[in-house]
């Protein structure tokens, strides 16, 4: 079952006696207990009727105890186990008739809700257990979202908050933030604070309240190194160097990793994919495809596969192999002046 059908049915009052939350990706699981929490009783019967456990502190036999409980005055009691991954015999590496969990989702208690967070592990989904949650229950795996997806995500989150952003700012925001749901739901969070709804979340306000200078970030390091710009690309270069503590060398390096080997996928992919397919292939946005297209003309495959060459020699200098001294902002000039000439 997916996210979004989960929260309608629970939005409808249609219920289900266990949900097991998994997964990589914890916003989703979050949101998913967090609105059981919260929705599913009233206040008064929060107090008699909802208990929240903690997998470090409980085992399988203390959760399924509580789950058999009776509501008290109302029709459903809600148990959320948090850190159920933490359990220790919650899962047994070896499941059998006498495994408790399993046998109470086989017939769970209608008028229970159990609420199972299970972060960053998920159920082999073809055992029993796995099989049999799906059946009477909810089994929902929370993936991590793919790294070229997240400028889509934000953009698509921003719209259904009310904000307008454009493209190239929500790859700005993707490109920092990185794939980590909860971190960006919180960081334009405090954009939404102060904006009217309907407003457009630009480079100004999101280097305002967030602190992602609209100049100088990997992005646009990125853009006019694609375009051959020396100046700027000197001068973004230069306040890396100058900036060590906010623009960590170790950092820059995954995300030119990244693009480098999107420009050497466009090379080996642009004579043997339809044009319509080349960004999906790649794992780029389709906005962006036009400036692969001018970096590609800008630096031929044998270069770009020198600057990889270079990327890995900064790399291995940069934790000091044959290379007691030299600065990282050094290391960085001396790249890209190698790179771009």
């Amino acid at each position: 079952m997916t996210f979004e059908q989960i929260i309608k049915d629970l939005k409808n009052g249609i219920y289900k006696p266990v949900y097991f939350l998994m997964g990589e990706e914890p916003f989703y699981i979050d949101v998913i207990s967090n609105y059981i929490a919260e929705h599913v009783l009233d206040e008064t019967q929060k107090e008699f009727n909802q208990s929240v456990l903690y997998g470090s502190d409980v085992d399988a036999l203390t959760i399924i105890s509580e789950a058999k409980r009776f509501p008290m005055m109302g029709d459903y009691q809600v148990v959320i186990v948090k850190e159920a991954q933490n359990v220790k015999n919650l899962i047994p590496k070896k499941q059998d008739d006498n495994d408790p969990f399993l046998a109470y989702v086989e017939k769970p208690q209608k008028s229970t809700l159990l609420v199972i967070c299970y972060k960053y592990k998920k159920l082999d989904k073809r055992k029993a257990l796995a099989k049999t949650i799906d059946k009477t229950g909810v089994l929902f795996e929370s993936e991590k979202l793919k790294d070229y997806k997240v400028a889509d995500w934000i953009s698509d989150y921003v719209k259904r908050k009310g904000y307008v952003i454009n493209e190239r700012n929500a790859s700005l925001l993707a490109e920092y933030l990185g794939n980590d749901l909860g971190k960006i739901v919180n960081e334009t969070g405090k954009v939404f604070i102060s904006l009217p709804k309907g407003a457009e979340l630009t480079a100004d306000i999101i280097e305002r309240n967030i602190g992602i200078s609209k100049d100088y970030n990997i992005f646009e390091l990125q853009n006019v190194f694609g375009q051959k710009d020396v100046l700027k690309t000197t001068r973004i270069v230069h306040y890396f160097a100058q900036n060590q503590k906010e623009h960590p060398l170790p950092l820059i390096m995954a995300s030119l990793y990244g693009y480098f080997s999107k420009l050497i996928k466009y090379h080996f992919l642009k004579t043997t994919v339809p044009s319509s397919q080349l960004a999906s292939e790649m794992g780029v946005n389709p906005y962006f495809m036009k400036d692969y297209e001018t970096a590609a003309r800008n630096y031929p495959e044998r270069k770009v596969r020198q600057i990889i060459s270079w990327l890995r020699e900064m790399d291995v200098k940069s934790k000091g192999v044959d290379n007691p001294s030299t600065d990282h902002g050094e290391l960085l000039k001396e790249f890209f002046f190698k790179a771009m000439h």
